[in-house]
């Protein structure tokens, strides 16, 4: 296989070997391949499957409505912004084009094992809010424990006893995922209600109070954190594919 110009810079001619060898002396060979292998999956994809249609008319509008947001609605402009942004109407139109058949095949692919994955990933989802009171031994622990049960501030033992560090917060800590938790803390956290006191625990050679302030439940409710679960899922979805490509680099 004969080598031939990639490009040229300042009239010296780049082949594809050179560029490879000048990706992989930056640290950016593996990015580049992830990039085209990524690529190759969902053209792959969008290609084999028939219930992906978008609209011209759906396209178009979108076009329009880029132009108009970008101040480019002056057809030379455009075709100037084109140019110096190394495009063309036809690549461009492509490029919108599967902007939206990707997020067709996204949900496709995503919606049918969201709820699924939703609850095998709620652990990690649902947060909680803390206070903490963080002590070197049982027994003070104990006794800032009698203290707040028969009336004492919570945040004003916290500023004076506590060793970690939100203590200039009164204590305050969060918003924790509950996954994260150790066991013995999520179980007694699980079992409280807002405003409840938890431990002594003892946690890593320390002794802790904790108060449950807020549960915050994940919930397939909130747009944006319905979204960011769709693109994780996607994500996940596209890696197992590329894992499964048989892949060699040659450059002559």
């Amino acid at each position: 296989m004969e080598s031939s110009s990639f490009f040229t810079i300042n009239d010296e001619q780049i082949d594809l070997y050179q560029v490879i060898q000048y990706l992989q002396v930056s640290g950016k060979l593996n990015q580049f391949i992830s990039d085209v292998l990524r690529q190759y999956v969902l053209e792959q994809e969008l290609e084999t499957r028939n219930d992906i249609e978008i609209s011209t008319a759906l396209i178009e509008q979108a076009i329009i409505d880029y132009r108009l947001k970008n101040q480019l609605t002056d057809p030379e402009q455009f075709q100037e912004w084109l140019k110096n942004n190394g495009s063309d109407y036809a690549t461009f139109h492509a490029s919108v084009t599967f902007s939206f058949k990707l997020e067709k095949l996204k949900a496709l692919i995503v919606e049918p094992k969201l709820p699924e994955y939703f609850i095998e990933r709620k652990i990690y989802l649902d947060r909680v809010v803390l206070s903490r009171i963080m002590v070197d031994n049982r027994e003070l622990a104990e006794e800032l424990h009698t203290q707040i049960e028969e009336g004492g501030s919570f945040e004003q033992l916290a500023k004076e006893y506590s060793l970690a560090d939100e203590r200039i917060f009164n204590g305050m800590m969060g918003p924790i995922s509950r996954g994260s938790l150790p066991d013995m803390l999520r179980a007694a956290v699980d079992a409280a209600t807002p405003g409840k006191l938890i431990g002594p625990i003892e946690l890593e050679g320390s002794f802790s109070l904790f108060r449950l302030e807020n549960i915050l439940p994940a919930s397939l409710d909130n747009t944006q954190f319905k979204q960011s679960l769709q693109n994780e899922l996607f994500e996940k979805w596209l890696g197992e594919k590329i894992q499964n490509l048989t892949v060699k680099l040659q450059v002559s």
